[in-house]
């Protein structure tokens, strides 16, 4: 587990903004990965998940607040937490700014539509080059079409780990863009889930208000988000 760690940015989210900025700018390539504890008790487990965090060509940032606990104890000095849905927005506002193009895909039909409206109507210098669902079933063949458009940014919402798989099999054969896994991202940005309130993100809380708005949710934190705590802890001491 301890290896995972050493992977992470440690710098601050304003740190992290200016070096999208660049990496667009450039024409540079990037493949970020979001991750929480479940990224990190899957890459303890799968060996594709483990093979896409250790490779030194991905940017794996600390999403959840469980990420950023953990690191503490673990004397990483990782400064704040990352989210993907805070990258997402600072992507489409840079590709505004920078008059860069985007390809999307993930999601409902309905809430990709919803969001190509909202990236439309708010960013009207982000040129749209493709969106799709993500229920096509060869999504093979639209990273095939992606790479025939070469588009700056590529939001792939699909979830953990179908995302970062899926991108890490294509991403070799892009020469530049920005890919990053958004997960339930597309539901905030369409409009059709709200993120938590201010005060929730503040105190590192958004966890609770999910699991607040969604029960069924409280199976998969404790797999993930406890075991990994207790995890942590074990590691921890053994290596006192």
């Amino acid at each position: 587990m301890n290896k995972f760690f050493k992977r992470l940015y440690i710098k601050s989210f304003s740190s992290f903004i200016i070096l999208l900025e660049e990496t667009i700018k450039k024409e540079q390539k990037m493949f970020i990965v979001t991750a929480n504890p479940e990224t990190f008790m899957m890459a303890s487990k799968e060996k594709e998940m483990e093979k896409i965090i250790l490779d030194k060509n991905t940017m794996v940032v600390p999403d959840g607040v469980g990420i950023v606990k953990a690191a503490h104890m673990l004397d990483y000095p990782v400064t704040e937490r990352i989210t993907g849905i805070d990258i997402s927005w600072e992507l489409l506002r840079i590709g505004n700014e920078q008059k860069k193009s985007i390809y999307l895909l993930g999601a409902k039909e309905e809430v990709i539509t919803l969001v190509v409206k909202k990236i439309k109507q708010d960013y009207p210098n982000v040129k749209i080059l493709g969106y799709s669902n993500g229920y096509v079933e060869d999504k093979d063949k639209i990273l095939e079409d992606i790479k025939k458009k070469e588009p700056d940014i590529v939001l792939v919402a699909l979830g953990i780990p179908a995302q970062e798989k899926l991108i890490y099999k294509h991403i070799k054969d892009f020469k530049k863009g920005i890919f990053i896994g958004v997960g339930g991202s597309f539901d905030v940005i369409s409009g059709t889930k709200k993120r938590a309130p201010k005060l929730f993100q503040k105190l590192n809380l958004e966890w609770f208000y999910r699991l607040i708005k969604e029960p069924k949710r409280i199976k998969r934190f404790y797999n993930s988000n406890i075991k990994f705590i207790f995890q942590i802890r074990k590691y921890k001491k053994v290596n006192k």
